[in-house]
C-alpha cells in the first residue's frame, strides 16, 4: 500500500492543478469504491465546490472544499490520482472523473479497487483525523513524542510502527527501513526500547521518508505517482525486498520473515540484535 512518501508525491503532483479551481461535476463510474455516501450524493455535494486546499494526511490525499466539506482518496495497493488534459481515453479502471474549470480533470484509477473514497463534512472530518497519530515529517514529531507512541502495549515494535493511531504515514515498507538504519530488531517490544534506541530510531524514520519524497517514492509493483510515472527509490532500499543478499552495512545475509505481523519483514541478524 502507498505510504507516506508515495501519498505526499501523488499530494505534491496534483495540488497545482487542484488547488485553487472549481469542480464543475464529479462523475462516478465505479460506485463500490466510494464509503458511507451514494454515487448520487457525492456527485450532488461536489459540483460547483472550489477546492481551497490539496494535502495528504497519513495514507490520505484530502482535499477541502469551500464549504468545509473533504474529500478523502486512500489509493490504496492500486489507486492513484493523476491530472488529465480535455478528453481522457476510455479506461477500465477509471472510478471517479473530477471536471475542473481550468478544462483539465482529476483522474481517479484504481485497478483492484482496493482503496476508497470518502467525503466528509467538517465534523466527520475531526472525528477521523483525531484517530490518527502524529506526522512524523512535523516539528512536533520529537523522540519524545516517539516515546509516548512505543510506550504502551506489548507490541512488536515494527507493529507499533505501524498502527496509524500512534503515528501517521508509515507502513511496512518504511518501517523495515527505518529499523534497518536504527540497528533494532523489529521484533523487540516496542515498550522497551531505551532512550538511546528511540532517538535512533526518530532520526531513522524522518530521515528514510525524506529522502523517500525526494526519491518520488517506492514502487514495488503498482504505484505510480501523480503524473503517472514509476517511484525511484526501490532501488535504493537497504533491506525491503532484499532477503538473502548481502546486508549493505555487515555483509550478513538479509533475513524474511512473516512471523511478527504476519507482514513481509526483512532484516539483518547481525546488524538488528
Amino acid at each position: 500500500m502507498p505510504e507516506l512518501p508515495e501519498v505526499e508525491t501523488i499530494a505534491r503532483d496534483v495540488r497545482p492543478d487542484v488547488e485553487g479551481r472549481r469542480i464543475l461535476r464529479a462523475r462516478v463510474l465505479k460506485p463500490d469504491i466510494l464509503r458511507k455516501v451514494t454515487p448520487r450524493v457525492f456527485e450532488r455535494r461536489l459540483e460547483g465546490r472550489l477546492v481551497t486546499a490539496v494535502f495528504r494526511r497519513a495514507k490520505h490525499v484530502v482535499m477541502t472544499l469551500d464549504d468545509g466539506d473533504r474529500v478523502i482518496v486512500q489509493p490504496g495497493m492500486t489507486g492513484s490520482l493523476h491530472i488529465a488534459n480535455g478528453v481522457t481515453n476510455p479506461d477500465p479502471y477509471v472510478t471517479i472523473l473530477f471536471a475542473l474549470d481550468s478544462g483539465k480533470r482529476l483522474v481517479h484509477r484504481d485497478v483492484r479497487r482496493i482503496g476508497a473514497v470518502y467525503l466528509h463534512g467538517p465534523e466527520e472530518w475531526a472525528a477521523y483525523d483525531r484517530n490518527l497519530g502524529p506526522e512524523p515529517l512535523e516539528p512536533a514529531f520529537t523522540p519524545a513524542c516517539l516515546a509516548e507512541a512505543l510506550a504502551n502495549g506489548r507490541l512488536a515494535v515494527k507493529k507499533a510502527l505501524m498502527d496509524q493511531r500512534r503515528l501517521a504515514g508509515v507502513g511496512n515498507i518504511y518501517a523495515n527501513e527505518a529499523l534497518w538504519m536504527a540497528r533494532i530488531d523489529p521484533s523487540s517490544e516496542a515498550r522497551g526500547i531505551s532512550a538511546a534506541e528511540t532517538k535512533r530510531l526518530h532520526r531513522a524514520i524522518v530521515d528514510i521518508l525524506r529522502r523517500a519524497i525526494r526519491g518520488r517514492g517506492t514502487t514495488v509493483r503498482d504505484y505510480r505517482t501523480g503524473t503517472g510515472e514509476r517511484g525511484r527509490f526501490q532501488s535504493r532500499l537497504a533491506v525491503y525486498g532484499r532477503d538473502g543478499r548481502a546486508c549493505r552495512r555487515c555483509g550478513r545475509r538479509i533475513v524474511l520473515t512473516h512471523a511478527i505481523d504476519a507482514r513481509a519483514t526483512y532484516f539483518c541478524p547481525g546488524c538488528q540484535r
